[in-house]
């Protein structure tokens, strides 16, 4: 995993003129909050004591921008030791960047991704009955629903259309009805970062990864910043049943998000966001398998500021802000094990996913209960803040 470490493959394109704010774990101080920079990781605790509170100031790019903190350690040799598998403990490593901000997501938000929902509905979680599914499913409503827009007077009527034919489905009314899906992705606290491993549930055969761009969002409801992410989901645990849903998202290490987060600025913005392009690379560790994907913001059903505001708003508030995953159009089909298996992860994938302006985010896979436990939670952030006498 350490090759793809480096300041290089993190780093966005445009480093010099991009404002990075992260978390690192420092021995004996716990995390800590920092700007990256290529030339070192600096401290913004003057600034702020944790990412939810340095998101809620009026401009916080140009606060980081106008107040260089303490220089803490080296860029590239905080990403080397970030790996999980050549850790020294003793020395700082990247944490996922986000803290007390709730972790959700947006899903069925992109035409591709949604049609995959409905096969594995269909399927009922069955990965090797997805092809012959997926050939009667798109017989019937197509593969290009594209020109849709959720939640219009032409949606309506396809609904009309598909309930007449039997083709109706939980996830074609959260993908083209007027209501998006927003469901809670993780706990408080609970995601990783950069090189740590991400789980899947040991009694899962048939998953996959998603690479989503992440928003960064304070309790205004204004977008102040992006990150990438990996939505880890189990398709036969929600194919079954849609109440599996928390089941199939929510487990120890299934939520990843960093390097860290890019704040808005003159340089980037939500525009930026909508002209993403994310690549996503899974390589097995022992069978030599490679799958290669994309996802492309500018394919989204959904603006991403009417995710926003469907989130948060007067019927609910986040007092210590949200980290809000887009959804994909990464839908994996490519056979793994045999002809009309599709794809699902194996122990040791490496999952690397990047866009040119937000750096690029790794992690290798494993099973949830071997992965290294969640133990660190709200109440273990305000202890060492307090032994910092920082609170």
């Amino acid at each position: 995993m350490q090759q793809h470490l480096s300041l290089s493959a993190v780093l966005p394109a445009d480093h010099a003129q991009a404002l990075l704010v992260g978390r690192i774990w420092m021995e004996g101080r716990g995390p800590v909050l920092v700007q990256v920079r290529a030339d070192g990781i600096y401290s913004l605790e003057h600034l702020a004591l944790t990412c939810s509170q340095l998101l809620e100031l009026a401009d916080p790019a140009a606060m980081v921008r106008a107040q260089p903190g303490q220089r803490l350690a080296d860029t590239a040799t905080v990403l080397a030791n970030s790996a999980h598998n050549a850790r020294n403990p003793s020395q700082p490593w990247l944490l996922a960047p986000c803290d007390l901000q709730a972790l959700k997501a947006a899903g069925v938000t992109f035409v591709a991704s949604m049609l995959e929902r409905v096969i594995e509905e269909q399927a009922r979680g069955d990965a090797s009955k997805a092809a012959a599914v997926r050939a009667a499913v798109v017989a019937v409503i197509g593969d290009n629903l594209s020109n849709i827009q959720p939640g219009s007077a032409a949606a309506a009527e396809l609904k009309k259309v598909l309930l007449a034919q039997g083709m109706w489905s939980q996830y074609l009314e959260v993908g083209i009805g007027p209501d998006a899906e927003l469901f809670t992705k993780s706990q408080v606290m609970s995601a990783v970062g950069l090189g740590a491993e991400v789980g899947i549930h040991p009694g899962s055969a048939w998953n996959n990864p998603e690479p989503e761009v992440v928003l960064a969002v304070n309790s205004r409801g204004a977008v102040v910043g992006a990150a990438l992410g990996n939505d880890v989901n189990l398709r036969d645990f929600e194919g079954r049943s849609a109440l599996l849903l928390g089941k199939a998202k929510d487990n120890n290490a299934s939520c990843a998000i960093g390097p860290f987060i890019r704040l808005f600025d003159a340089h980037f913005c939500i525009d930026d966001v909508r002209r993403c392009d994310l690549a996503m690379e899974v390589t097995g560790h022992d069978d030599g398998f490679v799958m290669q994907g994309a996802s492309s913001l500018s394919k989204i059903s959904r603006d991403p500021v009417d995710l926003v505001e469907q989130a948060i708003g007067p019927n609910h508030q986040y007092p210590d802000g949200f980290m809000l995953f887009l959804g994909t159009m990464f839908a994996p089909t490519q056979d793994r094990h045999g002809p009309g298996q599709g794809f699902t992860h194996v122990v040791g994938d490496t999952v690397t996913v990047r866009t040119a302006q937000l750096g690029q985010l790794v992690n290798r896979v494993n099973t949830c209960d071997q992965v290294e436990p969640w133990t660190y939670g709200i109440s273990a952030l305000m202890r060492d803040l307090a032994g910092r006498r920082l609170l």
